[in-house]
Formats: structure tokens, C-alpha cells, sequence
């Protein structure tokens, strides 16, 4: 049975059954590349291996996080609850909020944009010239007044 989820068929990607048996085999050895492309059969470069399957790869480490996930909170609950000493408690407190953060469990930071104004961009018509003529005034000074 394979650990990766039958989602990846929806690309144009079918896996061989060498690529699937890698993917398992590196679920089995906890990660190590080199020995999951030896217990598929791969002779050599285990690193063309992992580049021709680097999504599947990142899917798998995701799915592996997602598993990791409750014990995390679970562990930053521990934490939080004893009274008693924790060896290394940073370590395993940084560790725990990291794979929350990873798989999208974490404190969210809310930005409100709101946006509200009375009015907008109005463009007005061309104007018009408009002709005036001027007449010829006369004033009146202060003496004749």
C-alpha cells in the first residue's frame, strides 16, 4: 500500500512502481534518500532520483508534518501544563511551534484594509473658449467725485 495519497494522478505524472516503492522506502527509512534508492532497486545517483520526483517528495514531506501536527500541540500543551523540568524545553518548544507554523496551524497576523471615500475621479468635458470683447470703461478718480 502505498503512503502517498492518489492525488499526484491528476497530473500528466503516472509513477513506476521503482519511483513508488522509492517514496514508501523513504517513509520506512525515516528520510534517508541513499537507503530508500537502494531498497527500490536504483543502482548509482540517488540524486536524479529525487530530482525527477521532487514534487511527490514535497508532498510527502508535507504529509509527514501534517501527521507530526497534533503531537506538536500536544506537546506544546505538555509544556505549558508541567511543573516539573524539561530537558531541552527551547529545543522542543521551537520544534513544536515549527511544524504548526509549517502546516498552517499558528497565530494569524489580521491586517484590515478598509477602504471608504465619499467620491472618486470625476473628468470633466473639455471646456469651451469663450469669447469676450472688451469695452473701453472710465473711471472716475476721487477729484471728480
Amino acid at each position: 500500500m502505498s503512503y502517498l495519497p492518489q492525488t499526484t494522478n491528476n497530473k500528466a505524472k503516472a509513477l513506476t512502481e521503482k519511483q513508488q516503492s522509492f517514496l514508501d522506502n523513504l517513509i520506512q527509512t525515516g528520510g534517508d534518500p541513499k537507503k530508500a534508492a537502494e531498497l527500490a532497486g536504483y543502482s548509482g545517483n540517488y540524486h536524479q532520483v529525487i530530482k525527477s520526483l521532487r514534487q511527490e517528495v514535497i508532498e510527502l514531506a508535507s504529509d509527514v508534518l501534517a501527521r507530526s501536527a497534533p503531537a506538536a500541540a500536544f506537546k506544546l500543551v505538555d509544556i505549558m501544563n508541567s511543573d516539573a523540568p524539561i530537558p531541552q524545553v527551547s529545543n522542543k518548544l521551537t520544534a513544536a511551534q515549527t511544524i504548526l507554523d509549517r502546516v498552517g496551524v499558528s497565530k494569524s497576523d489580521k491586517l484590515d484594509v478598509t477602504h471608504s471615500t465619499g467620491g472618486g475621479i470625476f473628468i470633466l468635458p473639455e471646456k469651451a473658449p469663450i469669447e469676450v470683447q472688451a469695452e473701453d470703461v472710465e473711471y472716475a478718480t476721487e477729484e471728480e467725485e
